[in-house]
């Protein structure tokens, strides 16, 4: 497992400190414990050298219950474990514990190597030497000293004393004291230590994390993001340090050795892209170079074609829809003929039609051009048919362009597109629905734009790109499919174009799109960007 650098720097730190506080730690409470246990001892001479002075004067007078009472009172303190007087020859006189009262002491005792070493007897030994700590029958510390009673001029001049002069001291005084408080107050302060240990390792750990982060991973792993941006061609990063030591220098050589990578790929990509440019717009050229001489190729032959079979077949169809009428208007016609009759002329009827459109479609007419209002062409188309059936019901909303300037066209054929794309909106929402006409200038502000949407059932895409096409339509029997085709011709000679837009389920939408200028600029506006791509 891969270990971080804060890590180990952290690890390798915090170990470091941990010796190092910790022998400091170690020396300081065996200092402290050292200094403890002299103060307790030094107490403890301080205590027997108060029980020898004040009870001086009642020894002098022989008053011993007075003395033993007040060495009984000073044994209720806290920390005193027992006080106890023996005489120079060991035989004890008194004691808070009475029933040692009466023995005689070792002197080859722990107590007394002090003072007794072999065979001599030490006096004014120092209070290192007359101490002793052992632990009592409760199993708690307890530190013993002993003092001697020295023989002073009051005691053998006294009349109730009977130590001769040479006497060095008349007795020992042997104090008890707990060292259970010292010992609890050593244990609070080595716990104190090591929390302080602990506390101090932390936050010196925490600091130096935080320090190496801030100071060295950031930078760092700044430059391996970096670096790895590279790797994945990312050219566009850069790395934000702005430090003024080492890591910010190697951060500034990695911007700049970015930066010239980056302008090599600039430049080799813009290379590319001015090439890859070139083709794909020669490639659009001739491609919609082919698409209109295809389908212009189309609809001339298209026109050739219809036209010879409609002079053919409009003469039969007239004989015969003529003498179907004739035939109606016999009274000797028997009933249940004269409904063939009706069907006979109702479809000769729709034959002529059809003939009718194969004619328009074939007719290659000139444009008479002239400044006309493009608002004023769709107004009249559409009062041509909104009284019809297929537009009663449905909501018709205009939004004019009362800018818009006259536009150079003619008036009747681009009115005959109008009725075409109102005829089929109303057709396609079938009586109801809600038809928006939007008339005005393109962004490029070349061209006079005329939009007509409906919200009808819309128009799958597999049938959006075919629609201009000659006989191609959705309509299973009121349809020639000649009515899109004618249009798109009509406004292709008036050097515009017409596109389609369409949802299923939500509507169509037909834009005209018809130059100001008149028709000048047809083979900017068949191959422009305005006009691209229809449907």
């Amino acid at each position: 497992m891969r270990m971080r650098l804060t890590t180990k720097y952290a690890l390798i730190t915090s170990i470091v400190l941990l010796g190092g506080i910790g022998v400091f730690a170690y020396f300081s409470i065996k200092t402290v414990e050292e200094i403890c246990m002299e103060d307790a001892l030094r107490g403890v001479e301080t205590l027997s050298e108060a029980v020898i002075r004040t009870t001086h004067y009642q020894m002098l007078e022989d008053d011993r219950p007075r003395v033993y009472q007040m060495i009984e009172e000073l044994q209720s303190l806290k920390e005193i474990e027992l006080i106890r007087l023996f005489n120079k020859e060991g035989i004890i006189a008194f004691s808070t514990d009475e029933s040692e009262i009466g023995y005689r002491v070792n002197p080859q005792a722990e107590g007394c190597y002090g003072c007794h070493l072999g065979d001599v007897v030490l006096t004014d030994a120092p209070a290192a030497n007359r101490s002793r700590i052992f632990i009592n029958p409760q199993g708690v510390k307890v530190l013993g000293v002993t003092k001697e009673i020295p023989n002073q001029a009051s005691c053998f001049v006294a009349e109730c004393h009977f130590h001769p002069a040479d006497a060095a001291f008349l007795g020992i005084l042997d104090v008890h004291v707990s060292l259970a408080g010292m010992h609890n107050r050593l244990s609070s302060y080595r716990n104190e230590m090591v929390l302080f240990t602990v506390g101090m390792l932390m936050t010196t750990a925490l600091c130096l994390v935080a320090l190496t982060r801030y100071l060295v991973n950031e930078p760092v792993n700044r430059l391996l993001a970096h670096t790895r941006k590279l790797s994945v061609g990312d050219w566009n990063s850069a790395i934000d340090y702005s430090r003024d030591d080492e890591l910010g220098e190697l951060s500034g050589a990695f911007n700049e050795l970015t930066a010239r990578l980056r302008t090599a790929r600039d430049e080799l990509e813009g290379w590319g892209h001015q090439l890859e440019e070139k083709v794909d717009q020669r490639t659009r050229e001739i491609r919609q170079i082919q698409a209109q001489l295809i389908r212009s190729e189309k609809l001339a032959s298209l026109g050739e074609l219809v036209a010879g079979i409609a002079h053919e077949i409009n003469n039969p169809l007239t004989g015969i829809l003529v003498f179907s009428s004739l035939l109606k208007e016999d009274p000797k016609l028997p009933a249940e003929l004269r409904k063939d009759l009706d069907i006979i002329t109702e479809e000769t009827g729709r034959c002529a039609r059809i003939v009718k459109g194969l004619l328009d479609f074939s007719r290659e007419s000139t444009p008479q051009m002239g400044p006309v209002s493009l608002n004023g062409v769709v107004e009249k188309a559409l009062a041509l048919i909104e009284n019809q059936t297929i537009l009663q019901d449905v909501e018709i909303v205009k939004h004019y362009d009362e800018g818009l300037p006259d536009v150079m066209l003619d008036s009747g054929q681009i009115e005959q597109v109008f009725i075409n794309l109102l005829v089929n909106a109303g057709q396609a929402m079938e009586g109801k629905g809600r038809l928006e006409i939007r008339t005005e200038m393109s962004p490029e502000g070349r061209f006079a734009r005329v939009t007509v949407t409906d919200s009808g059932c819309g128009i799958p895409p597999e049938n959006l790109e075919r629609i201009f096409d000659p006989f191609f339509t959705t309509k299973e029997l009121a349809g020639t499919g000649l009515g899109l085709s004618v249009s798109y011709g009509i406004v292709e000679n008036h050097g515009g174009r017409i596109l389609a837009q369409s949802t299923v389920g939500v509507g169509t939408s037909f834009t005209v799109l018809l130059p100001i200028d008149g028709g000048e600029d047809i083979v900017a506006v068949r191959g422009g960007d305005a006009l691209s791509g229809r449907g």
